[in-house]
This record gives C-alpha cells, structure tokens and sequence, in this order.
C-alpha cells in the first residue's frame, strides 16, 4: 500500500513537469504575435486597433468555448482532451506562419482560441486531482510558472521577427506542440482510472448536464465573488499581455526586440518567485487556516496593484522594471491559489467547468479591453492612463474576496 502511494506520488509531481511543457506552449504560441507588431503590422497594414483586434477575437473564442471544454473534461476524460486541445492549436500555430491576409489571419487566431480553451481547466482539475490540501497550492503554482516562462519567452518573437522573419516562430513551435501531443498520448492518466468500477459508475450516475452544472455552480454565492475578481484581473492582464511591449517602446524608447522580452521578462520572473513562495506558504498555511489561500491572493494584489500603478506612472525605466517584478510576484502568488481556493467553494464534480466559466468572463472581458486599448490609442489616449485605471478597478475587485465562504471539509 506504501508503494502503491509513493508511485502515485511520483506519478502526480512527474504530471505537473509533463505539462509544464504543455502550458509553456499554451502561452508562448498565443502571445508570440504581440511581440512581433511591427512586422505584422507592416506587411497587412494595420492600424492599432486591428492589431488589437488579432488578440481580442483569440480571447473571444477562447472564453466562449472554455466552460464546454471545461465540461468535457469533468464529464468524459481530462487526458483526451488536454491532448486534443494541444494537437490541434499546435497545427494552428503552424498555420498561422502561412496565412496570407488579416481575414486569414484573424480566422486563425479564433481557432487558436477555440482549441486553447480547453487545456487550462482540464490541466488544472487533473493536478489538483492527484494533489490534495497540503501540496495543491505549489503543484498548481509550478505548472502555471510554465505558462510564465511561455510568456517570458514569447517577447522572442521580437527576436525571431528580425534575424528570421515573423513567420518562422510559428513554424518551429507548431510542429514541435504536434510532435509533443504523442507523447502525452502516452504518459498521461486519469486518476479515474485509479478508483474501482464501482466507484466509476457513482462517478458517471452523479454526472449531469452543462445546463445543469451552471445551475449548481451559479447558486454558490462565493463562486459569484470568484468571477467578479476573475474578471477584473483579466481585464489588467490581457492589457498588459496586449499592449505593454508597444507602451515599453514608446514611453522608454525601446527597440522592438528590447520592449517584447522587457514586457514578458521582469513580470514573467516576478511571477516564478510569485508562485512559488505563494504556493508553499498557503500550502503550509492551510495546515492552520483554510482559507489562506484566500488571504493569499488578497495580501498579493493589495501589494502588487499599486505596483502596476507605479509602472505606469514613471518615467524611469528601472523603476519600472522593479514595479513589473513586483506586480509579477502579486499574479503568480493568485495563480498558485486560484484554483484550489475554486475548490473550495464549488461542487467537486464541475471543477474544471467552473474554471472554465471564471476562463470564460475574465477573457471576453479582456478580449474587448484589448482592442478598445487599441481604439483608445488610435484616439490619442495614452496607455498609462489605461493602465492606471486597471490597476485601481484590480485593488477594488481583489478586496471583494474577503466575502468569499470556505465550505466545509474543503
């Protein structure tokens, strides 16, 4: 029985660095293009707001289908569709080094939406089946420092756009995120496997319809706070993921190279010191307190929203670097947290629905605030006014969680 469990054990540390690698690509694939703006925007001639538009449809079709994918994932098999979900925007990203137009290229980035939709929630609810209370935070922190180091890495693009041409980058990571998905045909499980027969057919019998999750899911007054907060935060984040390397560049006078990996970089390294002091001392926390997980996310943000304040408002480009590291630290201490404090508050069934709901507000949302930065920006409205706004919007919504009821047991 000792055995049995340290192999399980094992097995749940070996997932999280499994898909690592997946969530690096998730990230790395679907930010690349902000950082090859110039480019892009040269050879379809762009305005500011089309090139916002580019992120904003991906974010639209990413939240529109990531409570199904969620539901997929809860109701059938977590393995099958993370492995769905990387083999086809992984063929996505590939095309997209084809496309010959905006209209084609835009096509492209609804459907890199429509398949990265479903990784998250199903990558998350299948770690944090295999990691119980006292590792759950640090497991989900360290597989979500891989869509960090995605984001850091995706300022490369810059990079790449000028020794190779914008076009190869996709290339490359679509054929490497294809190769990668028959691996995890392989090595991937489902801890359902793990449980009797029996015990998998009272799973199935308790499985209901989407319709019918939603309902249970929107009654928890909690989970309601969750998605306002959830929304917020997406709203500051998808600003920043959309626009900061262009704001780099125009406000410190970057070259284009030097604002793509300065806008990914300094948050990206924030956020890996983030997720992993957030994840271990909630982890330990929760030993005394089960809702440090929650007080967690509210410390972080209390300290990090300011920080994107201050960012915004200098004109020192060092001080900026240390409010994005510390603004990084404040989003990977929530990542680490987010998903086991869902599982706090919702229906252990609907777990990765729910995250797919909370994927789903927070990108449509985001989505729309990109392209109206863009619009803002065409009508002279500078993106430090932008960014300031968030940042205040983010303190409000954070303190909102103080509402949030633990359930118990959880």
């Amino acid at each position: 029985m000792t055995g049995t469990k340290s192999n399980q054990s094992y097995y749940a540390w070996g997932l999280v660095a499994l898909l690592w690698i997946v969530a690096f690509l998730n990230y790395f694939d679907r930010i690349m293009i902000t950082s090859m703006r110039d480019p892009i925007v040269k050879e379809f001639a762009l305005s500011d707001a089309q090139f916002g538009l580019l992120t904003s449809v991906f974010l639209w079709s990413y939240g529109i289908l990531s409570p199904f994918g969620g539901f997929l994932a809860d109701k059938y098999s977590r393995k099958k569709v993370i492995i769905f979900s990387v083999s086809v925007w992984s063929a996505v990203t590939l095309w997209t080094g084809f496309t010959s137009s905006f209209e084609e290229m835009l096509v492209s980035r609804f459907f890199m939406g429509l398949s990265e939709a479903c990784y998250i929630p199903a990558a998350l609810a299948l770690i944090t089946d295999y990691h119980k209370g006292k590792t759950r935070s640090l497991a989900t922190g360290l597989h979500m420092s891989g869509l960090y180091a995605g984001l850091a890495l995706g300022g490369l693009g810059g990079y790449i756009a000028e020794i190779w041409g914008w076009r190869y980058g996709f290339h490359v990571f679509g054929i490497f995120g294809i190769l990668y998905s028959v691996v995890l045909l392989y090595y991937l499980k489902d801890i359902k496997q793990a449980t009797t027969e029996n015990e998998a057919e009272e799973v199935e019998k308790e499985t209901i319809s989407l319709l019918g999750s939603v309902k249970i899911l929107f009654k928890e007054r909690s989970f309601l706070v969750l998605l306002f907060y959830f929304s917020v935060l997406g709203t500051a984040n998808w600003l920043v993921y959309g626009w900061l390397p262009t704001f780099l560049k125009e406000h410190f006078h970057l070259k284009l190279g030097e604002a793509g990996i300065s806008a990914t970089g300094y948050i990206q390294i924030g956020s890996f010191v983030g997720v992993i002091l957030g994840g271990y001392f909630a982890d330990k926390w929760f030993l005394k307190n089960k809702r440090s997980r929650v007080f967690m996310i509210i410390i972080g943000f209390t300290v990090g929203a300011p920080f994107l304040f201050l960012m915004s408002s200098t004109t020192v480009f060092a001080i900026a670097i240390i409010a994005m590291f510390f603004f990084g630290i404040a989003r990977g201490i929530n990542d680490a947290n987010l998903m086991p404090v869902l599982r706090q508050i919702a229906d252990s069934r609907y777990i990765a629905t729910g995250y797919g709901f909370l994927n789903f507000l927070s990108t449509i949302i985001g989505g729309l605030m990109v392209y109206v930065g863009g619009a803002l920006k065409d009508a002279k409205v500078d993106l430090s006014i932008i960014y300031q706004v968030s940042a205040v919007l983010m303190l409000l919504a954070t303190w909102s969680l103080f509402a949030i009821k633990i359930k118990k047991g959880a």
